[in-house]
């Protein structure tokens, strides 16, 4: 079964190239390989190092980057080697060859960050923990991921929401920040640095193979008229980087092109957040009414 879709990214150095994953490859670990000897426990690199061009191959959660001697430019050989790393990595080949030994604890720091929900605390790690974003509710909703479900067990937890390299936390009134921030704080930075698992990995395939498909994390475009396309558009590059420094996400969830009505979900930090509704008004609403005329004449929040 191909699980394994490949997107391709530039960077600072013109002779690198990062060739992205849409799930994890190493965990908790990066490697850096200069030649075919260095990579004897990498099958992957191994085989990559067949390839005359290639100098330098670095493998780090999601992505393979590659360094490439100037015999050749990226335009001329770049699509070919997405494909053979597609076929490489859905061939079952393994990637990196690690000793059976106890797992060593990972450095890892995280920190708290207020949201303008005081409901909910984000806590920040130095580390990627998911590729897309997903919310829990409640520990039944999260128990394909063992992350959120270990948090779930302290009492005043009420909802979980992960995100790049972020969890935001949203709380029962029982507790106050102040006496609870700490131990969360601390518990996510044990958890992350023994290398536990934060989502399981069918549920992880899943969902970031529909997001590389769709090039988007907001759900499928392909059927949806163009001024859905449109605000699709707008949400992702406008409002959701926003959004996601607060510790929330927006998606787009409907439009109705007689009443020119906007439906988004709203998740993490901002569902429920006292001011997402100015929020929603004075901004989103008002960017969408200038970018996009008369097509919208208001916008509806959802809680997610």
């Amino acid at each position: 079964m191909s699980n394994y879709l490949i997107e391709i990214k530039s960077t600072a150095n013109k002779s690198i190239l990062k060739f992205e994953a849409n799930r994890f490859l190493v965990n908790h670990k990066s490697y850096e390989y200069k030649n075919i000897d260095e990579a004897s426990k990498s099958p992957l690199a191994q085989k990559l190092f067949h390839l005359p061009f290639v100098k330098t191959v670095y493998l780090a959660q999601n992505f393979v980057a590659i360094e490439k001697f100037d015999l050749v430019e990226w335009k001329d050989v770049q699509e070919e080697l997405k494909i053979q790393l597609e076929e490489l990595l859905n061939s079952g080949i393994q990637i990196v060859k690690d000793p059976v030994a106890k797992p060593k604890k990972t450095p890892t720091t995280v920190y708290a960050e207020v949201t303008p929900n005081p409901r909910v605390m984000k806590f920040i790690a130095n580390k990627k923990l998911v590729i897309q974003s997903i919310e829990f509710k409640n520990i039944d909703e999260a128990s394909k991921s063992p992350l959120a479900k270990a948090l779930f067990h302290f009492p005043f937890v009420k909802e979980v929401f992960l995100d790049e390299n972020y969890v935001s936390i949203s709380k029962y009134d029982v507790a106050e920040w102040n006496d609870i921030t700490l131990e969360l704080r601390e518990f996510i930075r044990g958890y992350l640095e023994e290398g536990r698992e934060i989502l399981e990995e069918e549920v992880a395939v899943q969902r970031n193979t529909a997001k590389s498909q769709t090039n988007s994390s907001t759900p499928a475009t392909e059927h949806l008229d163009e001024t859905s396309k449109e605000i699709v558009s707008i949400l992702d590059e406008y409002v959701k980087p926003a959004v996601a420094s607060d510790g929330g996400n927006i998606m787009f969830e409907s439009y109705d092109a007689t009443t020119k009505t906007v439906k988004v979900i709203l998740q993490g930090a901002c569902s429920g957040c006292p001011s997402s509704t100015i929020t929603l008004k004075n901004g989103i609403e008002n960017m969408l009414k200038e970018m996009l005329k008369d097509k919208v004449q208001t916008v509806e929040a959802i809680n997610g």
